[in-house]
């Protein structure tokens, strides 16, 4: 019987964390945050007083090791209790609440509260372009907040119904790739038009696929082609236009903001989408090969662990900015 993978060395040995570490950051030898120089020629210090995986650049003559300029610089948490947090939260499709992490890890709320929120930033996908152009991508939203009928009589807005009070999430999948989320302060023609032209680098050569909002008709100049599907009339499939892509990812993610963290503020909401785009573009798939037979594509649990571990540099989150108090 296979091992529980939380049994394994990197998750229990602090040592053994720094080398796994050490392995993902640095697979061609060390790398020094101060010049950027590699080489294998720097030189490890081993003596009584210097503490463990300290090593020496052998250009700028400065000291490091593989948490510095990274979210684990200067933590007080061993850096195997951080493996488990990783883990757990990359391998949680739906996420992994802070008290679950409190529980499981033993360490207090706040310390839990603060490393899901730092392993979040290290999920933030790189600035860009999310797509080239030329596929089919399919545009959505979705608002994120209390229902009006849920809130106290005094607290209600009788007056208006759908999407007041609540956060909007605006998502572009492109089929068979990647997923972007972004939160915005209104969804119409002119905050969408610009934000397409920073995602998109060729839109005459992008299909857009999107439901009948107003606003989409409004941008579909911009695409090579433009299809609508009128949920409002039942028409969800005609032939090649849907948005059941991107309602899939949509339904992801409410599972886990209902069921999972029950309530996310709006201060935070985009560091929890970060987590959950990273979580969709990095997911485990099976795909039908040339001879009709199921093989795995994607990465699985430890290999997007492995991938948020590779995006820790830089991303030194403090406990203010974190907590929006800066």
């Amino acid at each position: 019987m296979e091992k529980a993978i939380l049994n394994r060395p990197e998750f229990k040995e602090e040592s053994k964390a720094r080398a796994y570490l050490e392995s993902i950051r640095w697979p061609y030898g060390p790398v020094c945050p101060h010049c950027g120089s590699i080489s294998r020629d720097h030189y490890k210090l081993e003596g009584d007083a210097h503490r463990d995986g300290l090593y020496k650049c052998k250009d700028c003559r400065e000291q490091f090791t593989v948490t510095v300029g990274t979210m684990f610089e200067r933590s007080k948490i061993k850096l195997n209790v951080w493996l488990q947090a990783m883990h757990l939260m990359c391998s949680s499709k739906k996420g992994i609440s802070s008290k679950q992490l409190e529980r499981m890890l033993g360490v207090t709320y706040q310390t839990a509260w603060f490393m899901s929120h730092r392993i979040r930033e290290a999920m933030k996908a790189p600035g860009g372009m999310f797509s080239t152009g030329g596929g089919t991508i399919e545009a959505d939203e979705t608002y994120v907040g209390g229902k009006e009928r849920n809130k106290h009589r005094s607290k209600r807005d009788k007056k208006h119904i759908g999407g007041v009070g609540k956060t909007i999430v605006f998502s572009l999948v492109e089929r068979g790739g990647k997923v972007r989320s972004e939160t915005l302060p209104s969804v119409n023609a002119t905050t969408l038009a610009p934000y397409l032209r920073r995602q998109i680098g060729d839109t005459t050569k992008t299909s857009l696929m999107t439901d009948g909002e107003g606003q989409y008709r409004l941008v579909a100049p911009m695409f090579k082609k433009h299809d609508v599907v009128n949920h409002g009339a039942g028409e969800y499939v005609r032939g090649d236009a849907h948005t059941n892509t991107v309602e899939g990812y949509f339904s992801i993610l409410k599972r886990g903001i209902i069921g999972t963290f029950h309530h996310v503020s709006p201060h935070h909401l985009q560091r929890y989408v970060n987590e959950f785009d990273f979580r969709y573009n990095h997911r485990e798939q099976r795909v039908k090969d040339a001879n009709g037979s199921w093989i795995k594509a994607g990465l699985d649990d430890t290999e997007r662990t492995n991938e948020a571990l590779r995006g820790i540099g830089g991303k030194r989150l403090m406990y203010r900015s974190a907590n929006g108090r800066a």
